[in-house]
């Protein structure tokens, strides 16, 4: 046990002095296995964090981000804002619909939150200020739809979390777009009972078929992006590594060709952008499995499987420790590094208890997406109040509405088995 004892104080004297996490993941294993008197060499540090990218899973993360940044450079993003204001931006309130019925829509091209909020919120956040929204309120909507990005496939955190467990990619991604409907559903209901509440505008436009008409044609490339993305996954024909290499494909298409919004040059930037953001991601989940397998391997998993056990907790009491923990953690912690640190720790016990795979999934997945709005480390806030010009504080508060709604389903899904499986 000692060598699971210096692994999380080595871990934690590094994060408080301000090492990056995916070096305070490293450093801790390897002070582990050199000062904690365990029969292995130093150079198996090194074999895991190598072995830990050796799967072809992961491409589909970086593959991801490249088509999200592909599609928010190259019209994609500005198309779907087009057609979800045509849908729905003409009731009172109509234009905070579109923006949740937006992010739902980039939220099935980019997997990420604080993408979902920065494409979006540039699009939508002043024109809606111009026009009588409240800015407060319509930054703390912007910061809670935009954690449809990673509920709603593609999303990275859903394939970071298969591949720390072996759960199947594809049945997440299935029960992800129902719950993410769900979440959808609720803000929106939401949005009219605060518009009517709260006297927001309604906008005097009104279209001719022939205008709906031709701003759905001009989306149609626009939406073929999820569908190209979830039909070959769902299908079976695609894995979603390949199907998120084809996503790319469509998206450059699209941006060059179709919309022409997208420059030969520009592509270079979004590659450099696209392969530092994955690099960070990659880099954590590498660093993640050394961490993993030196607490498996020193003892310390087994006894607190143990531990737990001999607490003689019910799965539904666990799930709700799992989803209080999460919630905590999420806080003051980005959600990759929280999945790659608790999951090898938490799944194991899990899994002794019965608990489905994907429904434990969900719980760490939706925990993540809390944690980006939840201050002091809320991404999400971060990005709104960049958007808006407002202050952190003043956005975190006007969110908690919405936020209820979305607390509300994640707890549905803690205590109900059958709600996060039901598709599978």
């Amino acid at each position: 046990m000692s060598a699971g004892i210096i692994l999380f104080a080595a871990f934690a004297v590094c994060l408080i002095v301000g090492v990056p996490v995916s070096i305070s993941l490293g450093v801790a294993s390897l002070c582990s296995v050199v000062f904690g008197g365990l029969s292995a060499s130093s150079t198996v540090i090194a074999q895991r964090i190598f072995g830990g990218l050796q799967s072809t899973s992961i491409m589909a993360i970086a593959f991801f981000v490249l088509a999200g940044n592909l599609m928010t450079k190259g019209g994609i993003s500005r198309r779907i804002v087009n057609f979800a204001n045509c849908l729905v931006g003409n009731v009172r309130g109509g234009m905070s619909l579109a923006l949740v019925l937006a992010c739902a829509f980039f939220a099935a091209l980019s997997g990420s939150a604080p993408a979902t909020v920065i494409a979006i919120g540039t699009m939508l956040y002043n024109d809606m200020v111009k026009l009588g929204y409240p800015g407060d309120r319509t930054a703390g909507l912007l910061v809670v739809s935009g954690g449809l990005g990673p509920i709603i496939p593609p999303s990275i955190i859903m394939v970071i979390y298969c591949t720390l467990t072996g759960a199947s990619v594809g049945n997440m991604f299935k029960q992800g777009m129902l719950i993410g409907i769900v979440i959808m559903l609720v803000l929106m209901t939401e949005v009219l009972f605060y518009a009517k509440k709260e006297n927001w505008p309604k906008q005097a436009v009104k279209r001719s078929p022939s205008e709906i008409f031709k701003i759905f044609l001009d989306a149609i490339p626009a939406l073929m992006t999820p569908i190209i993305i979830l039909g070959g996954i769902y299908s079976g024909m695609l894995t979603a590594t390949e199907s998120a290499a084809i996503a790319v494909v469509w998206a450059a298409i699209a941006g060059l060709f179709i919309y022409k919004e997208l420059t030969v040059k520009e592509l270079v930037p979004i590659l450099k952008d696209s392969a530092k953001s994955s690099a960070m991601i990659l880099f954590i989940i590498a660093a993640s499995t050394a961490f993993s397998w030196v607490f498996t391997f020193s003892g310390a998993s087994q006894a607190l499987v143990n531990a737990v056990i001999s607490m003689h907790l019910n799965s539904a009491l666990f799930c709700f420790v799992v989803a209080i923990i999460l919630l905590i953690f999420g806080t003051f912690m980005e959600g990759t590094a929280i999945a790659v640190l608790l999951v090898p720790v938490l799944w194991p016990i899990a899994q002794s208890m019965g608990i489905d795979v994907i429904h434990f999934g969900m719980i760490v997945c939706i925990s993540n997406v809390v944690g980006t709005m939840t201050p002091p480390v809320a991404v999400n806030i971060f990005s709104a109040s960049t958007v808006s010009g407002l202050k952190m504080g003043d956005i975190a508060k006007a969110e908690i509405p919405f936020l209820i709604g979305y607390v509300a389903v994640f707890f549905c899904c803690v205590f109900s088995e059958t709600f996060c499986t039901f598709l599978i």
